[in-house]
């Protein structure tokens, strides 16, 4: 099941196990049940520290991770490969008494949550947000034995999929029911689980002595100027409301100058870690929600809290575009998906469709292809805007379809999930419909700045800036794909917040002078 070199990598790590652990298999007769019952000996094979035990669980393929000392008990109901064999490592680093890289006050937090918490986390292993919030929760359980998570591979339990409506990964339920869906952090999942901790961060963050630069955004514009403003000596601090921002479900990146090729999760935890060599102060889970210029500058906050600053770096970047069509919201995370990496394997066999023409909806289109029975691809324009090479991939499959001219008009559904969708050919004035179980919405982003009243905005939303990254506000400074940039890249957006952060620096001095 592991190859040589990663049993001697998973060897080295598990040298750091300080206490005992088991695993605990409960294994049908599958091919699936039979490889992960080859994983668990492996792994027991590489360190004294692990035993392997046959216990009875709720699923027939089941494996879990449980510590004798402190009765920890973390689960994996499929087998944990792809992007969860990093869950699967840390389960068993955290259970046999590695530290958890948290926060102590975190840390301290997790442990007095009272109360039973049952998490079920419904992946897909080819889903690059889902093993971000199987390692969050899975900490969590390390924290708590009143805590459990199980990872359950929704390909391998396709009954339970179907039963629950499950149309979009990481589906997380709490004690049964429904608790969210797609990517929420560890900070996330305990304002919804603590209800005093929304408090407690908003009382914390008042507290807080004003910074020479405030970056607002967390993604790669907002990493870089972070790392340069404190490389000047300045007093730097992010607020965001998640690292990473878009790029952490970027599946792969071929186009970073000197890394060959890379994947978004794996970018952003470098980013992360890159600032945190700095003094930057990093506040997560927090979203901005005014911007207030009397008197130096406010970030309001919508836990309630405001930070103060003598200047602003704007990197709250961009979202997906949503169709805005009646059924879309309706019927989000019920067939209307926007990461066909993450929700792809769900539809396996069934008909879906594509809106968009351009590389991200033909790549989207050729992915799918490949899981799905039939894909159908609705592009406004009179043409595809996608690479040719792309375009000539997808004209090559067998099983995609292409409709230009193509004005998607209503998400349609049974009040569960959807079935279909209408869409007005712009050409002959036709109304058609499409029978399918999924709507995959790859039509570009927009800039997230909704929140923004007093700063000059394209009538596109996005934030107009000079040469040094300087709005029409002097002292309020902006980089990244939330400005008008020619280009949403990147390298682009790195180095757009290296000028940003150099601006406000210059603004400094001069306002110093």
């Amino acid at each position: 099941m592991l190859d040589t070199n990663l049993k001697n990598q998973l060897s080295a790590y598990l040298s750091n196990l300080r206490r005992p652990i088991e695993l605990h298999v409960n294994l049908d007769s599958s091919v699936t049940a039979k490889q992960l019952n080859e994983m668990a000996n492996e792994i027991a094979e590489l360190s004294s520290l692990i035993s392997l035990k046959e216990v009875p669980s709720k699923r027939a393929i089941e494996m879990t991770v449980y510590s004798p000392e402190t009765k920890s008990r973390i689960s994996f109901a499929g087998i944990p490969t792809g992007h969860e064999f990093t869950s699967l490592v840390l389960a068993l680093l955290h259970s046999g008494g590695h530290p958890i890289k948290l926060d102590e006050d975190v840390i301290e937090q997790v442990r007095q949550l009272e109360g039973t918490f049952e998490f079920e986390t419904f992946v897909s292993l080819s889903c690059q947000n889902c093993p971000d919030v199987i390692q969050a929760l899975n900490m969590m359980a390390a924290i708590n034995p009143n805590i459990t998570n199980v990872m359950i591979d929704g390909a391998v339990y396709q009954d339970e999929v179907d039963t629950r409506n499950i149309m979009a990964v990481p589906s997380v339920f709490l004690n049964g029911e429904s608790f969210s869906q797609g990517r929420i952090t560890l900070k996330d999942i305990l304002a919804k689980v603590d209800t005093k901790s929304e408090a407690q961060a908003a009382e914390k963050i008042n507290q807080k002595d004003e910074f020479d630069v405030l970056v607002v955004g967390g993604g790669p514009a907002g990493s870089s100027a972070a790392i340069y403003a404190a490389r000047k000596g300045l007093k730097t601090g992010i607020v965001a409301d998640k690292f990473g921002g878009q790029v952490s479900e970027t599946i792969g990146i071929e186009n970073f100058i000197s890394v060959k090729a890379t994947e978004g999760p794996k970018l952003v935890a470098n980013l992360e870690e890159h600032v945190k060599d700095y003094d930057v102060d990093i506040m997560q889970g927090q979203r901005a929600n005014k911007l207030i210029t009397d008197n130096g500058f406010t970030i309001g906050l919508e836990s309630g809290a405001s930070l103060k600053s003598k200047t602003v770096l704007l990197a709250t970047g961009a979202r997906w575009r949503e169709m805005n069509i009646p059924g879309e919201q309706e019927y989000r995370g019920k067939g209307v998906a926007y990461c066909p990496h993450c929700d792809g394997p769900l539809f396996k066999g069934k008909r879906v469709a594509v809106i968009g023409g351009g590389n991200s909806g033909i790549e989207a289109a050729i992915d799918l292809a490949g899981i799905v029975e039939h894909v159908t691809v609705l592009e406004f324009d009179s043409k595809l805007r996608a690479d040719q090479v792309l375009q000539n991939k997808a004209n090559s499959m067998g099983n995609i379809d292409i409709i230009t001219q193509a004005q998607t008009t209503e998400v349609i559904g049974n009040g569960t999930k959807v079935t279909g969708l209408n869409y007005t050919n712009r050409e002959t004035g036709e109304n058609h419909h499409v029978e399918l179980a999924g709507i995959f919405v790859q039509i570009g982003l927009v800039p997230n700045t909704e929140w923004l009243d007093s700063v000059e905005l394209t009538n596109r939303g996005e934030v107009i800036v000079d040469n040094q990254g300087q709005t029409n506000i002097p002292g309020v400074f902006a980089c990244g794909d939330v400005t008008n940039s020619a280009y949403k890249q990147i390298i682009i957006a790195m180095g757009s917040g290296a000028t940003a952060s150099l601006g406000a620096f210059d603004h400094l001095i001069r306002q110093a002078a």
